[in-house]
């Protein structure tokens, strides 16, 4: 078996995404496949470089990408924002103290609550802990799994555009591994994808993915990163929470 098709095995990844996956795959430098495959020592490791490929190709809708994983073994997953290393998103104070201190997390949270008319901000114009603790919250997803599984069935994809962390390596070394597999993808998803897909690039990594010309081929929404309190404010991304509103429950969230 090749290392492209093991990486691809291992991680999971639904079976509609094969081709365009190993078409992607062959950018790479097949040596450097093969190094992932012998060295474990990397985030999130072999048998989640491909995780965000896990749901079905035909209800792709969103295409988030993110910047590279988290630089923590039990919170990098393969799936771009998506910190595994946190669960519930409430607390009696408002948002959970994992939330809270996850500046982008608590932003999109807050961003959410804002458009989808649960929450107004106060008198000074902010969101507060005491205003989120009094929301009744037995209608809303209950923790960050819950949640990006609502992101999910809305139809979103969210990869890091340099899905490696490795420990001997700078960022930017292997962001440059990762170009030709990125902008292969994109050239495929356009080309492939009868329904229209929106590529959703928040902060810097709207610059690289931009200057590929498979990017034009989608419709792109451009913010600023969810780090910044003003993405709460950002018009674009509360017109896009208010139509998916996205923190209802579902039956499989506890």
């Amino acid at each position: 078996m090749s290392s492209i098709d093991t990486l691809i095995g291992r991680s999971g990844a639904h079976d509609e995404w094969k081709g365009i996956l190993e078409a992607s795959l062959a950018r790479l430098d097949p040596a450097y496949l093969e190094s992932l495959l012998r060295d474990d020592s990397w985030l999130p490791g072999p048998d989640r470089l491909l995780a965000a490929f896990r749901r079905d190709r035909t209800g792709l809708r969103y295409l988030l990408i993110g910047e590279s994983p988290y630089p923590r073994r039990e919170s990098a997953n393969g799936i771009a924002f998506f910190d595994a290393a946190v669960d519930q998103l409430w607390s009696a104070t408002g948002l959970s103290k994992a939330v809270n201190r996850a500046t982008s997390l608590r932003n999109i949270v807050k961003t959410a609550l804002l458009a989808e008319g649960r929450l107004g901000r106060d008198a000074t114009g902010k969101i507060t802990q005491p205003a989120i603790a009094a929301l009744d919250k037995r209608a809303m997803v209950q923790s960050l799994p819950g949640l990006f599984d609502n992101l999910e069935r809305a139809g979103f994809l969210m990869l890091n555009a340099t899905p490696v962390l490795h420990p001997l390596r700078k960022p930017a070394v292997e962001a440059r591994c990762w170009q030709e597999f990125l902008s292969r993808l994109l050239e495929l998803i356009a080309h492939q994808t009868e329904h229209r897909v929106t590529l959703l690039l928040w902060g810097r990594i709207a610059n690289l993915v931009e200057a590929m010309p498979a990017s034009r081929r989608l419709t792109r929404l451009v913010c600023e990163h969810p780090y910044n309190v003003s993405f709460i404010d950002n018009p674009d991304m509360l017109r896009l929470f208010a139509k998916l509103r996205i923190l209802g429950r579902h039956t499989t969230d506890k």
